[in-house]
């Protein structure tokens, strides 16, 4: 965390968890007085959010919180879910292949992890990376924000 950086809170239904969450997330303060932020991190369950997406939040006394409001400006980059479904099965080797493709990806734990797909990536060699190890019953993965430029590559 830096001084120019503000922990927000994030309220949404998790289609994953199937109930209400929170998750609270660290952002680029942009104008604080205007409650303009850039998120900094990669939501494990988030709303339909990705890295460096422009949003509006503001205080709320009943949270004591800052609390996100609605994206402003999206950056083009997706969030994506992966679920490992085998057991033992080592994610360090999916998330090394991603980073191969520049996706970083964050851990929950062995079986969950989230990848970050940055808007110059050619999202369609990613998604059959997925698809190949998807087959296999390795793992399944959901595409919760998905930026048009990303969609617009599965199109090619």
């Amino acid at each position: 965390m830096t001084e120019n950086q503000q922990k927000i809170l994030f309220r949404f239904h998790s289609a994953i968890l199937d109930e209400e969450i929170t998750e609270t997330m660290w952002s680029d303060i942009i104008d604080a007085e205007k409650g303009i932020y850039k998120l900094d991190n990669i939501p494990f369950f988030g709303p339909l959010i990705a890295t460096d997406d422009i949003f509006y939040a503001k205080f709320d006394e009943k949270e004591g919180s800052i609390v996100y409001k609605e994206t402003i400006a999206a950056s083009g980059n997706s969030i994506i879910q992966i679920v490992i479904l085998k057991d033992n099965f080592d994610n360090v080797i999916i998330r090394e292949k991603l980073n191969e493709m520049d996706c970083v990806s964050e851990v929950l734990n062995e079986k969950y992890f989230v990848a970050e797909i940055k808007k110059a990536c050619d999202y369609s060699a990613v998604k059959q990376f997925l698809n190949e190890y998807s087959e296999l019953g390795l793992l399944d993965f959901a595409e919760p924000c998905l930026s048009k430029k990303h969609s617009d590559d599965l199109l090619k």
